[in-house]
């Protein structure tokens, strides 16, 4: 299907003589989309659990370890790129008439910062700050890392929190944002999407084109540290997505979506995916998802918005996607406190993949209770003056 006839949805203009499709009923809550953020946080976790790096890896055998590390490699960039793109969308989609950029950005600091410095504070006790030189470990504090190419800086400290730091300038732009995109024709909605799309796709182009080859990424991946940093990291170019959330939001809300269904959607996520062992690595961290990443999202939207029943919105998935963001933040300092404690010794594939899923169900746990403890408690507390 081509991508102007997914963007265009199934109401032609006033002009053509034919009446525009309604707008979606108001609802406010989108608990499938809820419980789609915990597997986006399971891709993050199983491209972490296989990493062939020292502080991570578990398996002693190569062969397996290098396989799934091939597997997995992209699902990292898949799920930070859904959390971008949901972003967007979920706050456009919720936001609230007549609500003040200062009380937007106090909900924002009061349920992402304290979890955020919780999570740095503990992974800095347990094994950062045995090597993270004190003006890094600041950097990640105040949530700067992310501003030039210095791999060991970006992904420094609990490494998955420099999307954290990009979140941040999405929430300061969202207000600006929201007023501008509002003020599209809906009828021009689809312009918009398409070349929001078409910038995540020329991102990796201009990343080759423009920064040298080397120094390489430690990973051996064939893109350099900044090309890397531009492509994937840098806030400007991943507000991209953000944008790109919010203009599909108001697309569905306005009835200029052309729902192509959830089943569909993931098959065209899964193909997306596979396409990333076929394209530069660069490529395949974005811009061979982004399309399937933006259509399930508004079609399960919508399946909400319909009162359709999904596999995400029972009990345990909602719940699973509200510890969604502790779980993403807790992760890797849990994995990487289990290497710290068990040496060096390695494992074999049976014990090795226990463990991993032993990690898995201790961070659920975990994150219940930073969730119970800290998120929900200041939630309550700060989000009105």
């Amino acid at each position: 299907m081509a991508t102007d006839q997914v963007l265009a949805g199934s109401a032609p203009a006033v002009e053509s003589g034919e009446a525009l499709q309604p707008k979606r009923p108001r609802v406010s809550r989108l608990p499938s989309l809820t419980g789609l953020r915990f597997p986006a946080a399971l891709a993050v976790f199983a491209h972490h659990a296989f990493l062939p790096i020292p502080p991570l890896r578990l398996l002693a055998d190569d062969d397996t370890e290098y396989r799934l590390a091939g597997w997995f490699a992209q699902a990292g960039g898949l799920g930070v790129s859904f959390f971008f793109v949901l972003s967007g969308f979920v706050l456009a989609w919720s936001a609230r008439e007549g609500d003040t950029t200062t009380g937007f950005w106090r909900r924002r600091f009061v349920k992402i910062y304290p979890n955020y410095v919780v999570t740095w504070a503990l992974t800095m006790v347990l094994f950062a700050a045995f090597y993270t030189p004190a003006r890094v470990a600041i950097a990640n504090l105040f949530m700067v890392q992310v501003w030039w190419p210095a791999y060991f800086t970006n992904f420094s400290v609990d490494a998955p929190s420099w999307s954290l730091a990009v979140e941040a300038v999405f929430y300061l732009c969202f207000p600006l944002l929201l007023r501008v995109f509002r003020r599209i024709d809906p009828r021009n909605l689809k312009y918009w999407i398409a070349g929001a799309m078409a910038a995540v796709v020329a991102t990796p182009a201009l990343a080759y084109a423009l920064f040298p080859s080397t120094p390489r990424v430690p990973s051996g991946h064939d893109t350099s540290v900044s090309q890397y940093w531009f492509s994937y990291v840098l806030p400007p170019v991943r507000l991209v997505d953000f944008a790109l959330g919010i203009l599909v939001a108001l697309a569905v809300k306005h009835g200029r979506w052309r729902n192509i269904g959830m089943v569909w959607s993931t098959l065209l996520l899964v193909g997306g995916y596979a396409l990333t062992f076929h394209v530069p690595y660069l490529y395949g961290q974005r811009a061979t998802m982004i399309l399937p990443i933006v259509l399930l999202i508004a079609a399960t939207a919508i399946a909400d918005v319909e009162d359709r029943f999904t596999w995400f919105r029972s009990r345990t998935m909602v719940w699973l996607g509200e510890i969604s963001f502790a779980f993403y933040l807790l992760h890797y300092t849990v994995m990487c406190s289990l290497r710290w404690a068990l040496g060096t010794e390695m494992y074999s594939n049976a014990v090795g993949i226990s463990l991993l899923a032993g990690t898995a169900v201790v961070t659920v746990l975990l994150s219940w209770a930073l969730y119970a403890l800290v998120e929900t408690p200041l939630v309550r507390r700060y989000s009105r003056p």
